[in-house]
């Protein structure tokens, strides 16, 4: 559940689970009293971390419910704000820095209690693509702790002789020592998932790439334009990474009609009317004979169409395909080519 500092302040101690009441009264309490984390474990430190990380604005009337000894050391509103920043100062109070560090890095990065859920919340082609340097031993571990439909994507992801040699592995593996295990978990923690969210960062061309795709054509082309002339690298570059409307046309049949059952019929007519001859007939292929002929009626009932409309009709298509890429459920070719994902 999360919450922001500009949303509705929590006036229901009751709706608050275990981990955001055990967050509130430790912000209450503040720097003062933060031996009380000393007994924690680092599993409780993590969940009540989390919760007082994503906490937001708490009434005084809900403090001073869980906490009513301590509402005179509170400010003068008696009011709390939980958040990133207040968080990492508190833990920084009695942690070393790094594992400070690395304990805001694991809030901040994919969702979950243990660093099983974490892998589990983490895309199955760069878990794959980490995973592929490691020893099939160590692959075979990771891969019997984390989900079953989770696994069988990130072996389809690896070289298919790696990807059987720790499958013979699974077949073979003993139970697997707790101390062999706290080292894999040490590793992943620290190699990993602490430089998921900094290796998964865009350099600026496909930053940019991403919004000119947001531009209308007009916009989009007096742009490129203006940027050929004072530097051409960057300008074929950013064209490059560009994904358009017309790249759907990479979709493979099962995309195509998973894409069609998000997208609003109404957005889809205008969108294939402005499309090619090519992409207007995959989509046709892939629907059912009769819904091909209404949607071929309903695009010739629209007469002439504003190229303004079109082109957010397009954009909100490709945001979609985006968002179930983002998912898992398609895979999207980049227009750098062939074999590049978008996520």
């Amino acid at each position: 559940m999360s919450r922001s500092g500009k949303s509705k302040a929590i006036v229901d101690a009751g709706r608050l689970s275990g981990p955001e009441k055990a967050a509130v009264v430790l912000l209450a309490l503040g720097e003062e009293h933060t031996h009380i984390w000393e007994q924690l474990d680092e599993e409780e430190i993590k969940e009540i971390s989390q919760a007082m990380a994503s906490l937001g604005t708490v009434a005084a009337s809900v403090v001073e419910e869980l906490l009513v000894e301590f509402v005179s050391g509170m400010s003068s509103s008696g009011a709390i704000m939980g958040s990133f920043e207040q968080t990492q100062r508190l833990l920084s109070a009695f942690l070393p820095p790094e594992k400070v560090d690395n304990l805001m890095e694991e809030i901040r990065g994919p969702a979950g209690r243990t660093m099983w859920d974490k892998l589990g919340n983490v895309n199955e082609a760069v878990l794959a693509n980490y995973l592929k340097n490691e020893y099939p031993q160590t692959v075979a571990v990771v891969l019997s702790k984390i989900k079953s439909d989770h696994a069988a994507r990130v072996l389809t992801c690896l070289p298919e002789d790696f990807a059987l040699e720790c499958v013979q592995r699974m077949l073979r593996m003993e139970p697997v020592q707790r101390e062999i295990l706290d080292k894999i978990e040490q590793t992943l923690r620290v190699e990993f998932m602490s430089n998921l969210a900094r290796t998964s960062k865009r350099d600026s061309h496909e930053l940019m790439a991403d919004i000119f795709n947001n531009f209308d054509r007009q916009t989009e082309g007096r742009f490129i334009a203006a940027l050929e002339e004072r530097n051409r690298e960057s300008a074929e570059r950013i064209r490059a990474l560009m994904f358009v409307f017309e790249d759907l046309g990479k979709l493979d049949p099962g995309g195509v009609q998973t894409l069609l059952r998000a997208v609003e019929k109404d957005q889809l007519g205008l969108a294939l009317k402005g499309s090619s001859d090519a992409l207007r007939e995959m989509f046709f292929s892939n629907m059912s004979e009769r819904a091909a002929k209404i949607m071929r009626e309903d695009m010739e009932g629209m007469g002439p169409v504003r190229l303004k409309d079109v082109d957010q009709a397009q954009m909100a298509m490709v945001q979609v395909a985006k968002d179930l890429a983002a998912k898992g459920e398609i895979m999207l070719a980049g227009a750098g080519g062939d074999d590049e994902l978008i996520y």
